[in-house]
């Protein structure tokens, strides 16, 4: 019993956990639920706690760099306090709610290259913290696909998207970063921006979207950028007009005459810390982002990035420690 005891509490021998999530798809504000599963040890333990982390790997831009990290955005105790005996099996369903700021992972099933992940946390007396990492995907409220589905209708092309370390001022915005989605402008405003960028804040009541857009310069002025802000209520949108909502958007954005009337709230740069249901033909942002990581509408950039992302997502989940896990947990079940 002594030479148990001393082999656990170099985490030989301690328990096992699982954390299955349910394949149900979630949304921003949404309920993510799933089971833990727990294989006991080489004797028994005390479980003191069980901790599900949301974690984002997030971009932070410095003076001449950028990094990038893990951020822990929010987290939930989801039980604790009993005796795991050795070798017991348990399980411990859950339902958490996700922030509504929670970054959007995929549209109409198809990665923006955004890594989210839940990280269990299983804190056992007597021997050290054991984990779980699992990636995970979140498809965007009905608000953010509208304004997406429109900008891909007008023709802009999906170029990336990332978590940026910040605030972006005079929003309301909660969590410590913030995602941002970049496109390519169609040939009717190519000549008056090099990029676009749209950022999506979600709350209860509905959506703010920042539209931020890269300038060219002129033969007697330089390239500068400018924002625009606008808000969406969740009621609201099955009853406007998208494509061309969002296209005076951009008008008004890049100073055009707008010629539809438009909710828009104009703000200057810099907007960012530096600390860091209309009618519709052609294709929609869901097609353009399949055939960007596909590398087919972007150009070889667009394969590139997906072929990155898969990479990163397994550097970011890959551990030897929780696939032992997982396999000692499966074996016995």
């Amino acid at each position: 019993m002594v030479f148990k005891r001393l082999l656990s509490s170099l985490g030989i021998g301690g328990p096992a956990v699982d954390t299955v999530l349910d394949p149900i798809s979630v949304v921003p504000g949404g309920t993510l639920s799933g089971q833990v599963h727990l294989k006991g040890g080489s004797a028994d333990f005390t479980v003191e706690h069980i901790t599900l982390e949301l974690i984002a790997r997030v971009e932070a831009e410095h003076e001449h760099e950028e990094s990038e990290g893990a951020v822990v955005f929010d987290r939930f105790t989801i039980g604790g306090g009993f005796r795991l005996t050795e070798g017991e099996h348990r399980t411990l369903p859950f339902a958490i709610t996700l922030p509504w700021e929670t970054p959007v992972t995929e549209l109409h099933g198809q990665p923006l290259g955004i890594v989210l992940g839940v990280r269990t946390e299983l804190g056992v007396a007597g021997a050290p913290d054991k984990g779980d990492l699992d990636p995970l995907t979140v498809r965007p409220l009905p608000a953010q696909e509208a304004v997406l589905e429109a900008l891909g209708q007008l023709g802009f092309g999906f170029r990336s998207a990332d978590l940026e370390l910040g605030h972006i001022r005079g929003t309301g915005q909660q969590l410590p970063f913030y995602q941002e989605v970049e496109l390519t402008p169609p040939p009717a405003f190519a000549d008056q921006a090099n990029e676009i960028e749209v950022s999506f804040l979600a709350g209860p009541a509905g959506v703010e979207v920042v539209l931020e857009a890269d300038r060219r310069g002129g033969l007697f002025s330089e390239g500068h950028d400018t924002l625009g802000h606008h808000t969406i209520s969740h009621s609201d949108v099955p009853h406007r007009g998208w494509n061309a909502e969002v296209d005076a958007w951009i008008r008004q954005l890049l100073g055009h005459r707008a010629g539809h009337g438009s909710h828009s709230h104009p703000v200057p740069h810099p907007g960012k810390d530096d600390h860091g249901g209309g009618r519709r033909s052609g294709p929609g942002m869901g097609t353009v982002v399949a055939a960007g990581t596909a590398g087919l509408a972007v150009g070889v950039a667009g394969g590139l990035v997906a072929a990155e992302v898969v990479d990163e997502a397994g550097d970011f989940f890959g551990s030897d420690d929780e696939d032992e896990a997982e396999d000692d947990c499966d074996d016995e079940a």
